[in-house]
């Protein structure tokens, strides 16, 4: 009689790095995606030496070269003149922190991810099937799914609920003191622009971040400098009151013109380059010291979503993977391995999930504060900015 495969609740970067991380360990998965096929939506995205260790052991970051950039710099300017106010050098990230600094669009993340799944015989993927609820006991998990109007039942050793930001899996595990997503009232604003749209500075391979009041831009180029990925963040004390599942909607760029009419004139064209804009509202969640039940536990965004100005949101899902790895290739026993492994992450989680909450802060201040920010990076010079972020990047447990 074969083993009971590990079920994992959700199919984006979290749950089919957590497939590859339970293959690993010689047991099967099956991953349940809600979505008929798995998304290949979204913009760029940053993958840190933290992340891209593991991408690289597991063979997904080979999949990634050519649609993968690695950036020379990352670039930070104020809002109002377009001064620079550091510049922080990547180019020996790999020798920095053992592993390199990349940027991707999502999409060609996801196909990678879902690319390595496939060719692995122990892990078996079924889109347009969600999780509805489970049972556990000592023995093995209950999980109860939904394709369409037909009712399913899979029996597992486990399950994993990587199930994002209103994880159906964290719901249902009614971890006490736990309270659900809160609204942040930011709207994030994204776009890709191909460069032959844009003035050529903008395809330089460097990660540029502008700071303003109550708002910042971010952009860097993506597969292989063809387009530009554009991020604008703006303090919106409206977002994500008025319904939750409001996401990804395109937008009238005009509003965006208007919050940014008063920035200097290069961000203002960058931003003008585009009238496909979509945007969602931000949201934060309260860290959880606690996310195992015995054979249930969770992953990425359900178990510690966060915002997004540290970049942390997928390097974080990857973290739990590896981390899930380890555990349950040291410990036969699944319950205890998830214990070790919720040990082994929960406070680097809270840390990261708290540390982001105040880079937002920092990013979005207003003056005087701003003038003293922009000082202290100064100050600090490029190899002391770096080194604040040695234990993001070098983190290698």
């Amino acid at each position: 009689m074969k083993e009971l495969p590990i079920i994992i609740a959700g199919a984006g970067i979290a749950g089919l790095s957590a497939a590859l991380a339970v293959a690993r360990t010689g047991r099967r998965a099956l991953v349940l995606e809600k979505a008929p096929r798995v998304s290949e939506a979204g913009a760029g995205i940053q993958l840190s030496p933290n992340a891209t260790r593991h991408l690289r052991r597991w063979g997904v970051a080979a999949r990634l070269r050519g649609a993968a950039l690695a950036p020379r710099a990352v670039i930070i300017r104020r809002a109002r003149d377009g001064a620079v106010l550091a510049r922080l050098p990547l180019d020996e990230a790999e020798k920095r922190w053992g592993a390199p600094y990349l940027v991707a669009h999502r999409a060609d993340l996801q196909r990678a991810l879902a690319d390595a799944v496939a060719e692995v015989e122990e892990i078996e993927l079924r889109s347009g099937v969600g999780v509805a609820g489970f049972s556990a006991d000592e023995e093995k998990v209950a999980v109860g799914a939904k394709h369409g109007l037909i009712r399913l039942r899979f029996d597992g050793a486990a399950l994993i609920g990587a199930d994002g930001l209103w994880s159906e899996v964290r719901q249902r595990l009614n971890i006490a003191g736990d309270s659900p997503p809160r609204a942040a009232h930011r709207t994030a604003w994204r776009a890709t622009i191909p460069v032959s749209d844009l003035p050529k500075q903008f395809a330089a391979p460097q990660v540029n971040l502008w700071l303003g009041k109550r708002a910042h831009v971010v952009h860097y180029p993506l597969r292989r400098g063809t387009c530009v990925n554009v991020v604008a963040i703006v303090e919106d004390p409206a977002a994500g009151g008025e319904n939750p599942d409001f996401w990804n909607e395109p937008r009238d760029p005009a509003l965006l013109q208007r919050a940014f009419a008063r920035w200097h004139g290069t961000a203002r064209d960058l931003l003008a380059a585009s009238a496909d804009w979509r945007t969602w509202p931000l949201f934060d969640r309260t860290p959880l010291a606690h996310w195992s039940a015995g054979r249930v536990t969770l992953a990425g965004d359900a178990a510690h979503p966060m915002l997004p100005f540290l970049a942390q949101g997928a390097a974080q899902a990857i973290e739990d993977a590896a981390a899930l790895e380890r555990a349950l290739s040291s410990d036969n026993d699944i319950a205890a391995a998830f214990a070790t492994y919720q040990a082994a992450r929960s406070a680097r989680a809270a840390r990261l999930q708290a540390a982001a909450r105040k880079q937002g802060d920092i990013y979005h201040m207003g003056q005087p504060a701003a003038f003293a920010r922009d000082l202290v990076m100064r100050g600090l010079g490029p190899q002391r900015m770096l080194a604040r972020q040695d234990w993001i990047y070098d983190y290698r447990e």
